[in-house]
């Protein structure tokens, strides 16, 4: 009898042991709060466009604002979530809002965040974020292929004068050469979204200045819920 109580006081020190080591394992997080598809989560950006055109002397730059909004979330015909994504612009903080494009995003198999964009699906995001990952943000259209990785994943940053404690980057771009300045780059925020894009692809032919080229920055302004 003894042996048996004994038996059954190991036992269930065990599985105590057991149950304590797998409660104690953390819930692991693959951070969608990056791709920030909340209902209602508008972001507003400061947008500057700047287009190089040496042959025609032609360095044109353009202002305007730019907000995007995310609408309600729906199960689609594959059992995906997803949401439309509504994009406006204004010239002026004094103009009013127009609807410019509606795009879609879509968390696939929980295992990244895809925008379709003027009917091109993009990968936008895989998780969980890791600096190991590479993917092809165009493996879905025929856009031709684009590798993109993670830099800074989860660091803090600060964009147009707003404190952000974490972000990451998604390289899509950065080379530079006697001829070619190209650096491409999205910047996002956890429960936010993307909070920058930095696109500059200019050619020099050789040239001191822009032979041609063209610069787009979105630069963050403000977010909210509406």
């Amino acid at each position: 009898m003894k042996q048996l109580f004994r038996h059954t006081i190991f036992t269930s020190s065990i599985l105590l042991v057991l149950f304590a080591c797998k409660k104690s394992e953390p819930t692991p997080s693959f951070h969608y709060e990056y791709f920030g598809m909340q209902e209602g989560r508008y972001v507003i950006y400061d947008v500057v466009e700047i287009d190089h055109e040496d042959q025609f002397d032609i360095h044109d730059t353009t202002y305007y604002q730019l907000k995007t909004v995310w609408d309600q979330p729906y199960i689609d015909n594959e059992g995906r979530r997803a949401s439309e994504f509504h994009r406006f612009v204004r010239s002026s903080p004094a103009d009013e809002w127009t609807m410019v494009d509606v795009w879609t995003g879509i968390i696939v198999d929980a295992r990244r965040a895809e925008m379709i964009e003027e009917n091109q699906r993009k990968v936008k995001l895989v998780f969980a974020p890791t600096s190991q990952k590479i993917w092809d943000a165009n493996a879905y259209n025929m856009l031709g292929e684009q590798e993109c990785y993670y830099e800074d994943i989860h660091k803090s940053a600060n964009v147009g004068g707003n404190q952000f404690d974490s972000t990451l980057i998604v390289e899509y771009a950065d080379q530079s050469n006697l001829v070619d300045d190209i650096r491409i780059y999205e910047r996002y925020a956890k429960g936010v979204g993307m909070i920058e894009w930095f696109y500059k692809k200019n050619n020099y032919q050789g040239a001191p200045e822009v032979d041609f080229g063209k610069e787009i920055y979105y630069t963050f302004v403000s977010t909210g819920i509406e």
